[in-house]
């Protein structure tokens, strides 16, 4: 373990100071994946600031009906979190797929959404790792990639996202709310909040130096909304998903008002299916309508020689999950037939 500072800040004013202060200082939440980098030396800061007595502990209901979720609240209190479970079922299941209790009682909102890639090759520092270090090269792309990227990939990085929560909030059309000393606060949208690796894998978000994540605003829900969370791994607790699909829907008169699709462990970032959403919305979402969309989704895929398995199955899921949903919108009963 490498020597470092520790500040404890109580203010977002004072963290932001002594981040500004300490050059390659790191704010620190519950520490579950950043703690674990600093073991293997991945991250090697010199200074961590601790937000986790920063006021950004509760889940408030504004007067529109939407939530804000201070960043500080830990992923088991927003899985249980009585509105969350009936107004956002697809973030409790998904905050539910992830990490063990015993993680997720530690784990911030916050930390959830700034967590690396558990790419084997960015961790292993014996390794060459664009994302670790600029122009070192890509190990992974010639070693054994089984779990990595089929979406959005690039020469530079083939690594995959591993935030459960971060897909469930880009389905939810969610918006994350960031503070900056000297600009003030700003939000982006979820399905935003994360870049693909492009030239500059190394750059996760598209968060600024010395932002703080202060809060998650997820929105209204639409009355007659349904949602859920699908996530397929390689044991049944405590893995990172091969492929996952958090989809939310809502019907109008038998056809597609609003369809959300996304796709985890795919991307280097939760990959929104607009494509999908697209040959959806406004159709009768029969099985041969659903069929279609997904498969216009994934049309885009680019496999690599250990992965392909992973564009069936997450085909497979999103059909399975989106058929669920229009069955539960349909009161039961899905609709038959070709689409008009």
């Amino acid at each position: 373990m490498e020597p470092f500072a520790y500040i404890r800040a109580t203010t977002l004013q004072e963290a932001t100071t002594a981040y500004a202060s300490h050059p390659g200082s790191r704010y620190l939440g519950g520490g579950t994946n950043l703690v674990d980098l600093m073991k293997h030396g991945v991250e090697t800061p010199g200074t961590l600031i601790d937000l986790t007595r920063l006021p950004l502990h509760d889940v408030e209901e504004l007067s529109t009906g939407a939530l804000r979720v201070g960043a500080c609240v830990s992923n088991t209190d927003l899985a249980v979190h009585a509105l969350v479970r009936t107004r956002y079922p697809v973030l409790s299941q998904a905050l539910l797929a992830g990490a063990s209790g015993q993680l997720r009682n530690v784990a911030t909102i916050g930390g959830n959404l700034l967590q690396r890639t558990r790419c084997p090759y960015f961790q292993d520092v014996s390794k060459p790792c664009n994302k670790r270090e600029p122009g070192a090269g890509c190990a992974a792309r010639e070693g054994p990639h089984r779990d990595h990227a089929v979406l959005g990939h690039s020469a530079h990085c083939i690594a995959t996202h591993p935030s459960d929560m971060a897909v469930a909030l880009a389905a939810l059309d969610a918006e994350i709310e960031l503070y900056d000393g000297e600009r003030g606060t700003r939000r982006v949208a979820a399905a935003d909040f994360h870049r693909l690796p492009g030239e500059h894998p190394e750059r996760d978000t598209v968060i600024r130096p010395g932002e703080i994540v202060t809060a998650v605003l997820l929105p209204t829900v639409v009355p007659g909304a349904v949602s859920a969370y699908r996530k397929a791994r390689d044991r049944a607790s405590y893995a990172f998903a091969l492929a996952s699909v958090a989809a939310v829907l809502h019907l109008d008169d038998g056809r597609v008002r609003h369809v959300a699709l996304a796709f985890g462990g795919l991307a280097h970032r939760p990959w929104r299916a607009t494509t999908a959403e697209q040959h959806l919305t406004g159709a009768v979402p029969t099985d041969e309508a659903v069929r279609e969309a997904v498969d216009a989704e994934l049309a885009g895929a680019r496999p690599l020689r250990d992965n392909a398995f992973k564009v069936g199955l997450a085909r497979n899921l999103a059909r399975d999950v989106l058929s669920t949903l229009v069955r539960s919108a349909s009161g039961g009963s899905a609709p038959t037939g070709r689409r008009p």
